[in-house]
This record gives C-alpha cells, sequence and structure tokens, in this order.
C-alpha cells in the first residue's frame, strides 16, 4: 500500500477548517503516545494502513525511546530451531558450529504460566504467542535488524560448539539503541510524523469517545490534537517514587530507576480517571540485579542494560550479614532474573553481593562484569573480600563454608543445562553449585534496579482499552508495559519486546 504523505500538524492554533471529527483542532486518524518499541509498532500499522499518523513522545530527541532503548534487544519468539531463524537474523560464522533448540508454542505458555504462577491473562498469552513470530518477521520486512545472542544466551562448549539456552535466542542488532534507531528508520519511511518533547498529559473526550489528546511541549508549549483513534504506549509509573511506593510497597522508593525516567505514570493514571478499568498485577513489578555504587546508575543512555549483573546463578548471592537469601540457581537466569531484584530491595541497606572466584570468573558475562567503572571488590581470602565490601567477617566464612561443603559433588557443572548440580544448604542451590575456593575472590555490590510495572489498563485481545465492567471505550488503545494482565510476580526475559510488538500491531491495525 502506497502511504499517505507525512502530515505536518500545526502545534498552536487550530485549523481554520473542520477536521473529520467536526471540530477546527488539529487533527490525525491516529494519535500514539510513547515512542518505545510498543507506540512504534502500533504508529507503522497504522500507516502501513493509510492512517495519517502522528506519535508524540515525552523525551526530547536526544532521551528519546522509552525504557525500549535500554534494552539489550531479546525478543523471545516461537521457532523451529536455527533453519527457522536463518531468514531473520544476520549471518554470523558461528552459525556452522550452533545448536539452537526450537521453542514451541506450549513451551512459551508453559514458562509464561510458570514465572507469573498462573497469574497471566489466558487469552492475552494465547495472542501473544501465536502473533510472536509473525509480527518480529513483520518488522524484520520493515527493516528491523536481529541476530543471535551469543554473549547472553549461550555458551561456547568443549568442542568448540555453542548451545543456546533459556528458550530466548533472537534479539536486535545494537540492542534497544540499534531497534530504536531501525524504528525511526522505518517510520519516516511510511510518513509517521513523529514528535519530541511532547508530554500528553489529558485525554479529550465527547460522548464518552475519546476524541484526542491535550499535551504540554517541552518548551512550555500547551496543544491539543484530535484523532479518530488514541493510542496509550507511554509505559508504566516505574519513575515515580511516589506511586512506586503507593502501589508496590514500602521501600521501593529506593529502588533505581533502570529505564526511561519519562514513564512517572501521568497517562496511565489519566486513563483511570476518564473510567478505563485496571487489569494485572500492580503489587509487583519487573526489577533486577543492578549495579549499587556505579555513580551513573541510573536512566543511564551510554551504559543502558551493562549495569545489570545477571550471572548470578554460577555463584552465591550474599547480603551485608553475609547470608544467602535466594536460590541462585533455579532456574536459567531468563526466569529469575526479574525477580530478584526485589528480594535484594528487601536486604539490609537494599543491597546484596555476587560472589565468584577466579574459577568462576571467565564465564561472566563480559558486556557486564567487563563494563567500564563496574563495581566490584577483590582479595586473596574470604575473610579479606568480607572486610573490604563490609560484609560481615564470621558470617560469610560460616555460609562459605557451608555451602562449599554441600555442593553434590556427582553432578557434572555445566552452565548450558540445568545441570542439577545443587548444594544441600537453605535456601537450597538447585544447580551450577560450585565451591568458591580459588583466589581471587570477586564481591559484586548490587541493589534492586525497576525496570517496568506490570499493572496497567484492562483491554482486549486487540488493545481495545475496557472500562472496570468490561465496556470498550470508543477511541482509545493500549499497548506495551501499560496494557495489564501478561505478568505478575515475575516475568520471562524478552517477552516485553514480543509483547510490545505483538499488541503494538493489533492495537494500530484496527486504530
Amino acid at each position: 500500500m502506497t502511504p499517505r504523505p507525512r502530515v505536518s500538524l500545526p502545534t498552536g492554533e487550530a485549523e481554520t477548517t473542520l477536521n473529520r471529527l467536526g471540530t477546527t483542532q488539529p487533527y490525525a486518524d491516529v494519535v500514539v503516545v510513547g515512542g518505545g518499541n510498543a507506540g512504534f509498532c502500533a504508529a507503522l500499522a497504522a500507516a502501513e494502513r493509510g492512517r495519517s499518523v502522528v506519535l508524540l513522545e515525552k523525551g526530547d530527541r536526544e532521551h528519546a525511546g522509552g525504557n525500549s532503548f535500554y534494552t539489550a534487544g531479546a525478543t523471545r519468539i516461537v521457532h523451529d530451531g536455527l533453519p527457522d531463524l536463518l531468514d531473520i537474523v544476520e549471518p554470523d560464522d558461528r552459525h556452522g558450529v550452533t545448536e539452537v533448540p526450537p521453542y514451541s508454542a506450549d513451551d512459551y505458555v508453559a514458562d509464561l504460566a510458570k514465572v507469573t504462577g498462573g497469574r497471566n491473562d489466558p487469552d492475552l498469552t494465547r495472542v501473544l504467542v501465536a502473533q510472536s513470530s509473525r509480527v518480529v518477521r513483520w518488522l524484520h520486512g520493515h527493516g528491523m535488524r536481529y541476530r543471535l545472542m551469543y554473549e547472553r544466551q549461550a555458551y561456547e562448549r568443549d568442542d568448540g560448539t555453542y548451545l543456546f539456552w533459556g528458550g530466548l535466542h533472537v534479539g536486535n542488532v545494537d540492542g534497544g539503541q540499534g531497534l530504536m534507531a531501525d524504528h525511526t528508520r522505518a517510520a519516516a519511511a511510511l510518513g509517521v510524523d513523529v514528535r519530541y518533547g511532547h508530554a500528553v498529559h489529558r485525554l479529550l473526550v465527547d460522548g464518552g469517545a475519546v476524541t484526542g489528546v491535550g499535551y504540554v511541549t517541552s518548551d512550555g508549549g500547551r496543544g491539543e490534537l484530535a484523532a479518530s483513534s488514541v493510542v496509550l504506549a507511554a509505559g508504566g509509573f516505574e519513575a515515580d517514587p511516589r506511586l512506586r511506593e503507593r502501589y508496590l510497597g514500602r521501600g521501593w522508593a529506593n529502588a533505581r530507576v533502570r529505564g526511561t525516567p519519562n514513564n512517572t505514570g501521568e497517562v496511565l493514571v489519566e486513563a483511570l480517571r476518564i473510567g478505563a478499568g485496571r487489569a494485572g498485577d500492580w503489587s509487583t513489578c519487573h526489577a533486577v540485579a543492578w549495579d549499587a555504587g556505579h555513580p551513573n546508575n541510573e536512566s543511564n543512555r551510554e551504559l543502558t542494560n551493562r549495569l545489570t549483573r545477571q550471572s548470578y546463578p554460577l555463584g552465591i548471592v550474599v547480603n551485608v550479614d553475609g547470608e544467602r537469601f535466594v536460590d541462585e540457581g533455579e532456574d536459567f537466569r531468563n526466569y529469575t532474573y526479574a525477580k530478584y531484584g526485589s528480594q535484594i530491595l528487601e536486604q539490609p541497606g537494599s543491597v546484596a553481593f555476587q560472589l565468584f572466584d577466579a574459577e568462576l570468573r571467565p564465564l561472566l558475562r563480559a558486556e557486564e562484569y567487563d563494563m567500564p567503572g563496574i563495581t566490584v571488590v577483590v582479595a586473596d581470602t574470604i575473610e579479606e573480600l568480607a572486610r573490604r565490601a563490609g560484609i560481615d567477617e564470621p558470617g560469610l566464612r560460616k555460609t562459605v563454608a557451608e555451602y562449599n561443603a554441600a555442593i553434590d559433588t556427582t553432578a557434572r557443572f555445566d552452565p548450558t543445562v540445568k545441570d542439577g548440580r545443587s548444594a544441600g544448604v537453605r535456601p537450597p542451590k538447585s544447580n551450577w553449585a560450585a565451591p568458591l575456593r580459588t583466589p581471587p575472590f570477586y564481591a559484586y555490590p548490587v541493589t534492586c534496579g525497576i525496570t517496568f510495572t506490570f499493572g496497567g489498563l484492562r483491554a482486549d485481545t486487540h488493545g481495545r482499552v475496557l472500562t472496570g465492567d468490561g465496556t470498550p471505550m470508543p477511541g482509545l488503545l493500549v499497548a506495551g508495559e501499560m496494557l495489564g494482565g501478561l505478568f505478575s510476580g515475575n516475568y520471562p526475559g524478552g517477552t516485553g519486546l514480543a509483547a510490545g510488538a505483538v499488541f503494538g500491531h493489533r492495537a494500530g491495525s484496527v486504530a
């Protein structure tokens, strides 16, 4: 379909001719609120259908992209193994010696149910799983570049081959920065009018239907934009400490914001004000182990996702008393990392320490643990490590000694599979138990880094927003982190970008 020419609507005084809604306000067929992955997917889908589309992004051009910019680009999709992915991933000399296990629809459904304790919405889950592969291929057709994520999701085996694990295999070239650069190019090609520095603060309602938005620009200007449909893709409330304390609970003001500082929840609150229903778990969120000592450990656009510390399944994690408090080897990190941030927040001082020895250190993710400016303590003995890191020395000495003695050495250590090499301590370590005995020893201080909140708006599977009693709200759609119902308590890695793409595409296809 030939796209309409790029629309250029005034941001000051209203047009003098009537628009399709019978008013004299500036008008677009579709207004998308939020310039992350979900928002751009909605804009692309609507523009493909010949709609005039204006995308309003709260951040200025240099600080745009929402949380998507800060991601590693990992995207969880259904596929039949490496041959099924070769048409969308960039060539790599390692493909010939790589094993990528298939990831079925049943696997995807089971993983979502497992990590959320069955609290995920079944209808949203069904659509996400069924559409994940197709929508990524649609994005690839619009210029999104993908690759296999060797450095994050595979280990090189002794024979020089690679085995991918955890059901998460595909990611964007250049991570979230590459994803958003590709989205921006694709939107320009379809004539989407992207406006930076436009913070939506009001939804216009006429006769029960949403008919547009009110916004404030970064230079203090105010305006309104009428539309036949408004797609909300402005993220959750994770960047507002007051809303975190209100909905997530006491102490959440201490969390570090991993991604955009612009997700402060005002669009979500405005949608509730005009009658949108709530959905999903408003009391939990995606939160991870995050560098506790880096001087710029919030919304860092240079290091973005590299401030995470996700090799914890290989070592042990202790608090300042030297006590373990999680099963580091419960599962592949894809299925545990998004819940451990909240458990770190509950520890004294909201801090913990990931511990490794010299034998484990080479296995850690280079992009994270070799990061410039990383916070780390190194020592030749456990006692010295405790003193330098500020950990209780007797407590840590006891914990490490008990852990080392409790390891089941009959099982072979193998990070490419759930190896069953456990340690019979409390809490247990269910897999990848390796003794800490070879100096030097390493302690990485981590705190809670919040990514996004799980509670959002109630909607059908096309993203049409519903009231509390299930009545559709004409003219209003939702996608991305503002869509409630998919996650609760935990999250399978790579599902956020997949869900943003699937439900962004669906919202844009009906807007």
